[in-house]
Protein backbone atom coordinates (compact mmCIF):
# COMPACT_ATOMS: atom_id res chain seq x y z
CA UNK A 1 0.00 0.00 0.00
CA UNK A 2 2.55 2.41 1.02
CA UNK A 3 5.81 2.93 -1.31
CA UNK A 4 8.84 4.14 -0.03
CA UNK A 5 10.12 6.82 -2.65
CA UNK A 6 13.45 5.86 -4.87
CA UNK A 7 16.16 7.46 -2.41
CA UNK A 8 19.11 7.68 -5.55
CA UNK A 9 19.93 10.08 -7.33
CA UNK A 10 19.16 9.40 -11.00
CA UNK A 11 15.66 11.39 -10.71
CA UNK A 12 16.69 13.70 -13.64
CA UNK A 13 17.95 11.35 -17.00
CA UNK A 14 19.04 15.08 -18.58
CA UNK A 15 22.76 16.10 -16.71
CA UNK A 16 24.61 19.09 -18.58
CA UNK A 17 27.91 18.42 -16.81
CA UNK A 18 28.92 14.34 -15.72
CA UNK A 19 32.09 13.09 -14.45
CA UNK A 20 32.15 9.77 -14.33
CA UNK A 21 33.15 7.00 -12.11
CA UNK A 22 36.58 6.26 -13.14
CA UNK A 23 37.54 10.25 -13.33
CA UNK A 24 39.18 12.37 -11.57
CA UNK A 25 38.88 15.99 -11.54
CA UNK A 26 40.71 18.98 -10.55
CA UNK A 27 39.76 22.95 -10.79
CA UNK A 28 36.67 25.34 -10.17
CA UNK A 29 33.47 24.37 -12.04
CA UNK A 30 30.54 26.51 -13.07
CA UNK A 31 27.83 25.46 -14.97
CA UNK A 32 24.16 27.02 -15.38
CA UNK A 33 22.29 24.01 -15.53
CA UNK A 34 22.84 20.42 -13.84
CA UNK A 35 26.43 18.48 -12.93
CA UNK A 36 26.37 15.16 -11.55
CA UNK A 37 29.48 14.07 -10.09
CA UNK A 38 30.21 10.02 -10.15
CA UNK A 39 34.03 10.26 -10.36
CA UNK A 40 36.42 12.26 -7.90
CA UNK A 41 36.08 16.28 -7.82
CA UNK A 42 38.30 18.24 -6.15
CA UNK A 43 37.35 22.33 -5.90
CA UNK A 44 35.15 24.31 -5.73
CA UNK A 45 31.37 23.84 -7.77
CA UNK A 46 29.06 26.60 -8.29
CA UNK A 47 26.13 25.79 -10.42
CA UNK A 48 22.44 27.62 -11.37
CA UNK A 49 21.05 24.38 -11.84
CA UNK A 50 21.01 21.14 -9.56
CA UNK A 51 23.64 19.27 -8.53
CA UNK A 52 23.97 15.80 -8.10
CA UNK A 53 26.58 13.49 -5.92
CA UNK A 54 26.17 9.72 -7.07
CA UNK A 55 27.08 7.15 -4.38
CA UNK A 56 30.97 6.46 -5.74
CA UNK A 57 31.25 10.37 -6.19
CA UNK A 58 33.74 12.31 -4.15
CA UNK A 59 33.64 15.79 -3.85
CA UNK A 60 36.48 17.85 -1.89
CA UNK A 61 35.86 21.54 -1.69
CA UNK A 62 32.65 23.98 -1.62
CA UNK A 63 29.70 23.40 -3.68
CA UNK A 64 27.05 26.34 -4.62
CA UNK A 65 23.68 25.39 -6.50
CA UNK A 66 19.77 25.36 -5.87
CA UNK A 67 19.17 21.78 -4.85
CA UNK A 68 22.07 19.18 -3.82
CA UNK A 69 21.15 15.57 -3.73
CA UNK A 70 24.49 13.83 -2.09
CA UNK A 71 24.31 9.85 -1.98
CA UNK A 72 28.46 9.81 -2.06
CA UNK A 73 30.61 11.74 0.20
CA UNK A 74 31.25 15.77 0.32
CA UNK A 75 34.33 17.27 2.39
CA UNK A 76 33.67 20.84 2.34
CA UNK A 77 30.83 24.07 2.49
CA UNK A 78 27.31 23.63 0.69
CA UNK A 79 25.25 26.31 -0.20
CA UNK A 80 21.53 25.15 -1.58
CA UNK A 81 19.38 27.89 -2.45
CA UNK A 82 16.70 25.45 -2.21
CA UNK A 83 16.95 21.56 -0.49
CA UNK A 84 19.91 19.46 0.26
CA UNK A 85 19.13 16.14 0.31
CA UNK A 86 21.78 13.89 2.00
CA UNK A 87 20.65 9.83 0.95
CA UNK A 88 21.31 6.68 3.20
CA UNK A 89 24.09 6.23 1.32
CA UNK A 90 25.69 9.89 1.93
CA UNK A 91 27.94 11.50 3.59
CA UNK A 92 28.56 15.29 4.37
CA UNK A 93 31.22 16.94 6.94
CA UNK A 94 30.97 20.26 6.73
CA UNK A 95 28.94 23.58 7.22
CA UNK A 96 25.50 24.01 5.10
CA UNK A 97 23.50 27.02 4.57
CA UNK A 98 20.11 26.06 3.01
CA UNK A 99 16.42 26.51 2.90
CA UNK A 100 15.42 22.93 2.98
CA UNK A 101 17.22 19.93 4.38
CA UNK A 102 16.49 16.30 4.31
CA UNK A 103 18.58 13.75 5.75
CA UNK A 104 17.39 10.05 5.54
CA UNK A 105 18.34 7.31 7.76
CA UNK A 106 22.15 5.88 8.20
CA UNK A 107 23.28 9.46 6.35
CA UNK A 108 26.08 10.87 7.86
CA UNK A 109 26.40 14.58 8.59
CA UNK A 110 29.27 16.97 10.08
CA UNK A 111 28.80 20.30 10.76
CA UNK A 112 26.64 23.44 10.89
CA UNK A 113 23.37 24.04 9.72
CA UNK A 114 21.83 27.44 8.74
CA UNK A 115 18.73 27.68 7.76
CA UNK A 116 16.31 30.82 6.32
CA UNK A 117 15.18 33.01 8.97
CA UNK A 118 11.78 32.01 9.97
CA UNK A 119 10.22 35.20 9.66
CA UNK A 120 10.74 34.94 5.30
CA UNK A 121 7.76 32.18 5.61
CA UNK A 122 4.07 33.55 4.98
CA UNK A 123 2.27 31.15 7.54
CA UNK A 124 3.13 32.47 11.14
CA UNK A 125 2.77 29.57 14.18
CA UNK A 126 0.21 29.84 16.36
CA UNK A 127 0.39 28.95 20.18
CA UNK A 128 -1.41 25.88 20.97
CA UNK A 129 -3.39 25.48 24.35
CA UNK A 130 -2.84 22.27 25.82
CA UNK A 131 -5.57 22.50 28.22
CA UNK A 132 -7.92 22.75 25.30
CA UNK A 133 -6.47 20.18 23.36
CA UNK A 134 -6.47 17.65 25.85
CA UNK A 135 -9.96 18.34 26.98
Amino acid sequence: MFKKSDSSVSQIERFDTLIGTNSNFEGKLTADGTIRIDGHFQGDIFAKGNVFIGEEGKVLGNITAKDIYNSGTIEGNVTALGQLKITSTGNLFGDIHVASFVVEEKAIFEGKCSMKDASQHDEKVKKLDIKKANA
